[in-house]
């Protein structure tokens, strides 16, 4: 009777390490396959961070998770679309859309080559950002950080949103609608410089 409770307890215990193992190694490639998935968007978007053309292509690395977890959903939608970004998002699967934005999220922000020095005072019309993207312009729970993006990418995303041909923001077409295009211009170099 020893015996066999002993080969029971034996038997378990082997059994709950397979199955550990198991679980382990599937937790492993899981992370392997984010992994590879994140290498399909270092090609545009930088292995250390830096996009390989920043005029165009935003830094996902360090910016907020909720952020790109809505615009690879957007782009996925067809709510946002790039020629590029769309196809790819499509093929993601639902689940990996968290996976990937809690990645690059959990990356540093990449240093900037020397940036001009912001001014000293804030533009006219920045004010009205801070409250979602917060003082420092480094985003927060539902806003991308916007301290450091390229001038030309900000630029483009604030004329998007005022002309009316970005829009998957109900917030932001009538905050840019407000600003002149002196304002926008004035606000995307402050933000560039930070």
């Amino acid at each position: 009777m020893l015996t066999r409770l002993c080969r029971m307890m034996l038997g378990a215990g082997a059994g709950l390490m397979l199955c550990v193992g198991v679980l382990g190694a599937g937790a492993a490639q899981a992370a392997d396959d984010i992994e590879a998935k994140a290498q399909t968007c270092a090609a545009c978007h930088g292995e250390a961070g830096m996009p390989t053309d920043p005029k165009i292509i935003p830094i996902i690395w360090g910016q907020q998770e909720s952020y790109i977890v809505k615009q690879l959903h957007d782009y996925r939608s067809g709510d946002r679309d790039n020629a590029i970004m769309s196809p790819i998002a499509k093929d993601l699967a639902q689940e990996d859309l968290r996976k990937l934005a809690r990645y690059f999220a959990a990356k540093q922000w990449p240093a900037q080559a020397q940036a001009a020095a912001a001014p000293a005072t804030l533009p006219k019309g920045i004010t009205q950002c801070q409250p979602c993207h917060q003082p420092k312009f480094e985003g927060g729970m539902p806003a991308p950080r916007l301290a450091g993006l390229s001038h030309d990418y900000l630029i483009a995303a604030m004329n998007g949103f005022a002309d009316g041909s970005r829009t998957n923001n109900l917030d932001m077409p009538k905050f840019m609608q407000a600003l002149s295009p002196g304002e926008r211009e004035a606000i995307a170099r402050y933000l560039a410089a930070l």
